[in-house]
């Protein structure tokens, strides 16, 4: 028979001999793998015979591979189940075998071809079993952190309280609260209006939980906080060498945190007029632009502001955008102050004598009935917070089982004396601690919040006054 050139057959044998190479290069790589493999490999036939082993097994037996191949693997390795698994044709994995004392971890799978065995495949996972529980261990030890990290994270990114935590029962609460869940369910913006203290990241916290959001971030923002050169990188993030003193990798801000969730902008009255002009820009948008950055970032944020000076009134004094007021203002939940809801004191006295018993360790089991009433009719010019502070406080100078008139600052007791008791003197740290912070309170709330006309009231520097105002928790 001629061949010819590029005819049918010579075309057909050149097809034949390339797939011939293939085979013989697959089977070489494959000779190859197995043999550099780490874990320990057998192949056995159908009848226990070994066919190929590699070279971790062979050392691992403390042998020679040439002296493994072709015999009968019942003969060479203890225990072995290699031939057992070749007439059931079921599957081992992760099976404890003992060899040459040492415990190990193996697994069998048999090759199956038109229904029967035609080989077992053997591999020791971990050649003693130290190894696999020193692999547990740090397993556990790494998940141990991972969760810590979660949990820590999921404290600065997520909102702690819901609607059940705003403690009270008044029809003026009730009625802000009941607004607040029905407005959770949207995706407007919330502009929060009360007094210091009176629970406005309270209810920041309960309309993202109580929102479609509530699994995504919730991201804190002071803005009284932040040094007025920092605002725009705080709030938008930066790229990499975009100012002296950048990270390298850059840094996201506030809103990029934010991304599908909530941001709760804190004494948004504070805001550079620059920054309103930027925070307007996300609003109307829905993107932000971080410095540095060539292009803007499409960002899916709902803000909710809070502000416990009059918006309105800076605006008209040019101190607050229009535009951006009328942006924020969509809906407005004012929360009331304390002395317009006197009933709930009781209910809040005995929910915060609970909680900092928990947290100071320190039994007590209330107030006295005049305490009470002395409390319930206090005019609260830090509302609920300043009753957790007096509460707290109380709880370190009693003597008793309760908490008694003695026990309270004297500004609280009507028609008496802070000096006539002699319980209540006899600490002059803790009566000027009251009275400092009381002056500052009352310069806030008189100011209406504008801490740069506080700090000169006082007489104090402005950095001085924020070190007070986050010594005694003022809002």
């Amino acid at each position: 028979m001629i061949i010819h050139k590029n005819g049918w057959v010579h075309n057909l044998l050149l097809s034949l001999s390339r797939r011939a190479e293939q085979s013989e290069k697959d089977g070489l790589m494959l000779e190859d793998a197995l043999g550099h493999a780490y874990e320990g490999l057998i192949i056995t036939d159908a009848n226990g015979v070994i066919l190929k082993v590699n070279e971790a097994y062979a050392h691992f037996l403390e042998t020679k591979i040439s002296d493994l191949v072709g015999k009968q693997v019942t003969d060479v390795i203890e225990n072995t189940r290699m031939h057992l698994v070749a007439k059931n044709g079921v599957a081992e994995i992760a099976q404890l075998q003992k060899i040459k004392g040492h415990e190990m971890i193996c697994s069998r799978i048999p090759i199956i071809e038109n229904g029967s065995v035609v080989a077992v495949v053997g591999k020791v996972m971990f050649q003693n079993i130290e190894d696999l529980f020193s692999f547990t261990e740090n397993f556990k030890k790494l998940k141990t952190e991972l969760e810590f990290y979660k949990r820590e994270l999921s404290k600065h990114l997520s909102a702690k309280y819901s609607f059940d935590h705003i403690i009270g029962i008044s029809k003026e609460l009730e009625w802000v609260k009941d607004l607040g869940r029905r407005v959770a369910m949207s995706t407007t913006t919330v502009l929060l209006k009360g007094e210091s203290g009176t629970g406005k990241e309270l209810f920041a916290h309960a309309i993202h939980n109580a929102s479609p959001r509530a699994f995504g971030p919730f991201i804190k923002v002071n803005c009284a906080a932040i040094p007025e050169t920092l605002f725009e990188s705080e709030l938008f993030g930066y790229r990499e060498g975009a100012f002296t003193g950048a990270q390298k990798k850059g840094k996201k801000g506030k809103f990029a945190l934010a991304d599908k969730g909530t941001i709760f902008l804190d004494e948004i009255s504070e805001l550079p007029l620059t920054m309103q002009v930027k925070l307007l820009r996300v609003l109307q948008e829905k993107e932000i632009e971080p410095v540095g950055a060539e292009a803007s970032e499409a960002v899916d944020v709902r803000i909710i502001a809070a502000s416990n000076r009059d918006l309105e009134t800076l605006v008209k004094g040019g101190l607050f955008r229009h535009d951006l007021y009328y942006r924020l203002n969509v809906v407005m939940l004012e929360i009331p102050p304390l002395r317009s809801r006197r009933d709930d004191v009781p209910l809040l006295i005995q929910f915060h004598l609970r909680q900092l018993e928990k947290e100071t360790g320190i039994p007590v089991e209330g107030v006295e009935p005049d305490v009470a009433e002395i409390l319930k009719q206090y005019d609260w010019p830090g509302n609920v917070r300043e009753l957790r502070n007096v509460l707290e406080q109380a709880l370190y100078v009693k003597v008793g089982t309760t908490i008694t008139r003695n026990d309270i600052p004297g500004a609280l007791v009507k028609g008496v004396g802070a000096s006539s008791s002699p319980e209540t003197c006899r600490s002059l740290k803790f009566i000027t601690r009251l009275a400092e912070e009381e002056a500052i309170r009352t310069a806030i709330r008189e100011e209406k919040g504008n801490k740069q006309a506080v700090a000169a009231r006082l007489g104090i520097s402005k950095s001085s006054l924020y070190a007070k105002v986050c010594q005694f928790d003022i809002g």
